[in-house]
């Protein structure tokens, strides 16, 4: 075994390591600290300490240095440069590790390990529980939960202080890039959104087009499907108003189709369907178009529909037309009318093909939907240099805190 060992490197209980690193116990380089019942504290929109929560991890990426709720109270106090996390629950899947920002309060969901940092810098032991993934260290046998047992005997390789706090900085480097490249990708969003409500409400024409929108019915234009499905296509798919037509076994994580699936629709490419469904910055449902697949085959409980041949109505056009909520005004009314039944609003696809709404000409819609097209593109190629760049990081980190990949440290 000695001779598949590299020069400067030792075998340990980790695998093999550089020889200036340490194997050590989580509970001899940290204190630990749980956090305490809401009730114990007298809580309120701002005070000296906030109050975390594990839904308020999810208002950073990194650093901890807000909360919804705050607390003046003389309790546990976690120190700033603690390593904050989720003890129990689904959030441990999700690996949210944060660094506090300043010292906190935490709700008795939460846990922190204070760095002993004459051992171990805060920045190499957030990147370390982050790439160790906090499910590793938990009891997952049943509820996902971290306590003192598993935190304690946990053992992970430590360089020396000036190699940790190096390593550190080269990830944050990459970091910075990552943190950059996801704000361009909101400003983009945000330029997009911006451009759709002035293009699709007239507010902003394009140079050569000054003509009067005509009013149309949606029925006028668009003609409803309810194709059965007698092939028995077995590609069940659910309307996301996030994510548009997205595989139930997905959506669900399981089936939730009948066994038989002759009574559900079969729609084709480029037709719409409306989920009924109210939800998160949808309020009136959401219309999608199938343009992943060839064919899918959804509960007839949605409305579907695809666009006349003869009217000259462009596709794209329509469906940014629908994603921005055309027709949440109409919707607003015909619904209003019948209330809601079951968690879907009371729409009948008279009403809803009923609906008029203004659209400028073929030649205007196509030169819209070509601007959000490029526009939809340019978000598409920021999101993919993001996700490089993640990759990258990823793949750097798992050498550096391996120790095959080592840093130059500047005496």
């Amino acid at each position: 075994m000695g001779n598949n060992i590299p020069q400067g490197y030792k075998a340990t209980a980790l695998g093999i390591i550089p020889q200036e690193w340490e194997v050590m116990r989580l509970g001899d380089i940290v204190s630990i600290t749980s956090g305490e019942s809401p009730s114990l504290y007298h809580l309120k929109a701002e005070g000296k300490y906030p109050y975390v929560k594990v839904e308020d991890l999810n208002n950073c990426e990194k650093y901890q240095e807000s909360s919804r709720e705050y607390s003046d109270d003389n309790n546990t106090t976690i120190k700033a440069g603690s390593i904050i996390f989720p003890k129990r629950g689904a959030s441990i899947l999700n690996n949210k590790v944060r660094i506090a920002a300043k010292d906190i309060q935490m709700d008795s969901n939460m846990m922190a390990i204070t760095p002993h940092t004459t051992i171990v810098d805060t920045e190499f032991l957030y990147i370390r529980i982050l790439h160790e993934r906090l499910y590793r260290i938990a009891d997952t046998s049943s509820i996902p939960q971290i306590n003192n047992k598993h935190i304690i005997p946990y053992k992970i390789a430590v360089p020396p202080l000036a190699e940790q706090r190096k390593i550190a900085e080269v990830l944050g480097v990459w970091d910075e890039a990552i943190e950059k490249q996801a704000r361009l990708i909101e400003k983009l969003a945000l330029r997009k959104r911006a451009l759709m409500q002035r293009l699709l409400s007239a507010k902003l024409r394009l140079p050569g087009f000054s003509e009067p929108w005509q009013k149309v019915k949606l029925g006028e234009i668009c003609e409803r499907v309810t194709r059965k499905n007698i092939e028995d296509n077995q590609n069940v798919m659910t309307i996301s108003a996030q994510c548009g037509f997205v595989a139930q076994t997905d959506f669900f994580n399981k089936s939730v189709a009948s066994e038989t699936l002759e009574s559900y629709y079969l729609v084709f490419k480029d037709e719409f369907c409306y989920n009924k469904s109210y939800s998160n910055g949808y309020p009136m449902g959401a219309i999608k178009r199938l343009s992943e697949a060839d064919k899918a085959v959804v509960t007839s409980l949605y409305i579907c529909f695809n666009v006349k041949p003869e009217t000259n109505t462009n596709i794209d056009y329509l469906s940014y037309y629908f994603d921005n909520g055309g027709l949440n005004r109409g919707l607003t009314k015909i619904a209003n009318e019948g209330g809601r039944a079951h968690g879907l609003l009371n729409v009948t696809p008279k009403d809803f093909f009923g609906l008029s709404f203004e659209i400028p000409s073929l030649k205007e819609q196509t030169a819209i939907a070509e601007v959000l097209i490029a526009a939809d593109r340019e978000i598409e190629l920021a999101k993919e240099k993001l996700e490089r760049l993640r990759r990258q990081k990823r793949g750097l980190m798992q050498q550096l805190l391996s120790g095959k990949k080592r840093v130059k440290i500047n005496i």
